[in-house]
């Protein structure tokens, strides 16, 4: 057994691959007001294919019809990545992720079962071997569809160890090729976390016939560097998102975890295939369908994450980079956001420039009617950036939909004598309706207006507004967060007028609350 044990320890001392395993798509998408439609999640998957991202996990499928669509349909157009479903230990959830992924040229079916006391006892209601049993079943069902089957001890953080040791040799036994161990909670630190991976990889019989994997929660801020710990002691797969993005404070952060490995290639054994120059785009692309903005001091993709104020920094940067850059702005991404296409541009120009920062556009009528806004807006703008392109598109999805409403008008009156007033009028199904109110500010009025048409009967939350490029004709790029019956979306809007950007969120924010359909939580469903 000695030796055994010397021999798994010993295989990681040579140049390993590192599995980078995204789940922006599925774990990403359960921050509150993060869900996505199957176009936007299509795109955010061809843009992790770039980023030669090894495994996506697409989605749930079993959660929702729209859920399933999506699996299905990147499972169908993604061909260098490993396309994983989701499924808890039960077998409609893996019949439902096995037909999901069909199309996939390359296949994995990811299943869980928590492992903690609590979990078990307050959740499952079921016995230790009661639970061991249903995971092996699991991974036998799975077999039909996949010969890639992950399996992750949910809660195993906080699992009894032996327990946990048990469980993972079974589920190795039974055919799980990679095995996941979740910090679902966000509870450990990295000494504690990096030592569990390194006791079970040494204690488990079989480990050596598994890659040990890590899927960490940012609750106390430490999802990233957990990640790290683990891998520097045997984990040779991490589960991360693009910024970060995840329930409650998210997941570790793919851009982060990747560039830490990259750059210390003098402690880690082992590196990534990610191309790196794909980071800033992906983020840029994530946060403009997502509506979560970036906040500029975020590492690697924040806008202050390559910018120098100080003069003693900005000297030393300009004598010799690396007297305060350890990595290079243009390895991840970032470039000058340089002028690339302006008002006497054509379709073919467009949709090129498009395709290069991620959005294939194959329908004409979607082409028609994005060059149409492009026009619009060069005729006002003049100087047309990449992020302009990002924040056009990212308004579109909903206005092709003829049940959505649209934003036909607005017209907004404020002065300091008068309350300001804003008169609508939204369209639907090619019916146009009028309203309009008073309120605290253009804005506000805007909303009240707006209100009195739909009658959501929602709460806004979050009111955000951030400049896409400089100057004074900036597009605008507003964010809202409304709630309803415990039902959270975002919504993003864009312009250079800031009433109309905020106008058109809030119709955004309104068209996917009247559009969301019941979706099962992968950690809150009982087993």
């Amino acid at each position: 057994m000695h030796t055994a044990k010397t021999i798994k320890i010993n295989m990681y001392n040579k140049k390993d691959k590192l599995v980078i395993f995204d789940t922006t798509l599925r774990d990403g998408e359960q921050s509150p007001g993060a869900s996505m439609n199957v176009s936007e999640k299509l795109r955010i998957a061809k843009v992790l294919e770039k980023l030669n991202v090894d495994v996506i996990e697409a989605g749930f499928p079993i959660a929702s019809k729209g859920d399933f669509d999506a699996v299905f349909n990147i499972s169908s157009n993604i061909k260098n990545s490993t396309i994983c479903a989701l499924a808890r230990a039960i077998d409609k959830d893996i019949d439902a992720a096995g037909e999901a992924i069909k199309p996939a040229q390359s296949s994995r079916i990811h299943t869980f079962i928590a492992t903690s006391e609590i979990h078990m006892q307050k959740k499952l209601n079921m016995t230790k071997d009661e639970v061991i049993n249903q995971a092996v079943k699991s991974i036998n069902r799975i077999k039909k569809y996949t010969d890639n089957i992950e399996f992750s001890p949910e809660d195993a953080g906080r699992s009894d160890f032996d327990f946990l040791s048990k469980i993972i040799e079974k589920a190795i036994s039974a055919g799980a090729n990679t095995i996941n161990i979740p910090d679902t909670v966000g509870y450990n630190i990295p000494s504690q976390f990096g030592d569990l991976l390194k006791k079970l990889i040494e204690n488990i019989p079989n480990s050596d016939k598994a890659i040990f994997s890590v899927h960490c929660h940012n609750d106390l801020g430490l999802a990233v560097a957990n990640s790290l710990s683990a891998v520097m002691n045997g984990a040779r797969q991490v589960e991360c998102t693009i910024n970060g993005l995840g329930e409650r404070a998210g997941n570790a952060s793919l851009e982060e975890v990747v560039m830490t490995v990259k750059t210390r290639q003098d402690i880690f054994s082992c590196d990534t295939r990610i191309d790196t120059k794909h980071i800033v785009p992906a983020s840029k692309l994530v946060s403009s369908i997502t509506g979560f903005p970036v906040q500029p001091n975020k590492a690697i993709v924040g806008a202050n994450a390559f910018a120098h104020e100080s003069g003693i920094h900005q000297d030393g940067v300009l004598k010799h980079r690396e007297t305060y850059e350890i990595m290079k702005a243009q390895d991840v991404g970032w470039l000058e956001n340089k002028l690339v296409l302006g008002k006497h541009s054509g379709r073919n120009a467009l949709k090129t420039r498009f395709s290069e920062i991620g959005y294939e556009i194959k329908d004409s009528g979607e082409l028609n009617s994005l060059f149409e806004k492009f026009k619009n807006l060069a005729d006002i703008k003049h100087e047309i950036y990449d992020d302009d392109l990002h924040a056009l598109i990212s308004n579109t999805s909903a206005d092709d939909n003829i049940s959505f409403y649209n934003l036909s008008s607005i017209r907004s009156i404020s002065d300091s004598k008068s309350d300001p007033h804003s008169i609508v009028v939204l369209e639907k199904n090619k019916k146009c309706f009028e309203s309009e109110s008073n309120g605290g500010g253009p804005v506000d009025a805007a909303f009240k207006a707006i209100e009195k048409i739909v009658n959501s009967e929602s709460v806004l939350q979050l009111y955000s507004v951030n400049n896409i490029t400089d100057g004074t004709d900036s597009l605008g790029e507003v964010t809202v967060r409304i709630e309803k019956n415990g039902i959270i979306v975002n919504g993003i809007g864009s312009d250079t007028d800031i009433v109309i950007a905020s106008a058109k969120a809030y119709l955004d924010a309104i068209n996917k609350l009247s559009n969301k359909s019941n979706i099962l939580h992968p950690q809150l469903d009982h087993v």
